[in-house]
């Protein structure tokens, strides 16, 4: 039996990601970590526009299915609770704009931080993980050496994920990454990007050693 209010907080999620269009059709999926072997996650192959709290499977850390028929990228999800001791909610999502900058320019590391404090102050950095093919384990592999420092994170040439140690959290890092991608798309397309001053960007930083490493 699902918890009602966090299952409905997963609902919600998903519904939120589908009006702000980052998600399309059966696309994306959303977790939640009960207790150190249950975790609750969005089924595959449904709209999850329309997703009932009925449809939400529940799964173990072992990957074992518990419950109902768990999202084909699961796998992702445990990975990031097996490195991330703190994570206790996992949203992947398709933000268009953050994609975007990862089929536009392959040669990335990580979304240009240095143009806007935001990104600075309420992530730190939003690294881009190398491709993997979806529903595979390499996706896990791949993000890695990203975890646990990492909270946000784009997939490159598939989707974005962002983790918390709440629900709320994990939700505003994808939020705030497609928002900045979105951002950054526009200023390109105005006449390029610009960096901050160096000492400014210093000065970011040193603030955002102070606020935490929640997402903002």
């Amino acid at each position: 039996m699902i918890e009602h209010g966090i299952g409905q907080k997963l609902v919600e999620i998903c519904q939120r990601l589908h009006s702000k269009n980052m998600l399309a059709a059966a696309d994306g999926n959303v977790s939640y970590r009960v207790s150190d072997e249950q975790i609750y996650i969005t089924p595959t192959g449904i709209n999850k526009a329309f997703m009932k709290l009925s449809d939400i499977a529940t799964i173990n850390i072992e990957n074992r299915i518990l419950s109902g028929r768990p999202s084909s990228e699961r796998l992702m999800h445990l990975e990031v609770y097996r490195q991330c001791p703190q994570a206790r909610c996992v949203v992947h999502a398709h933000p268009p704009h953050a994609i975007a900058w990862s089929v536009a320019h392959p040669e990335l590391k990580e979304l240009p931080s240095d143009c806007l404090s935001e990104v600075i102050l309420a992530v730190g950095k939003i690294p881009i993980v190398p491709y993997a093919r979806p529903s595979t384990q390499e996706m896990g592999d791949n993000m890695t050496p990203f975890l646990p420092q990492f909270r946000v994170m784009i997939l490159a040439r598939h989707g974005a994920l962002s983790w918390g140690e709440d629900p709320n959290e994990a939700y505003n890092g994808m939020e705030r990454l497609e928002h900045s991608a979105q951002i950054l798309q526009i200023a390109h397309t105005l006449g390029g990007l610009t960096a901050l001053p160096q000492n400014e960007l210093e000065a970011l930083r040193a603030m955002r050693l102070k606020l935490g490493e929640k997402n903002l």
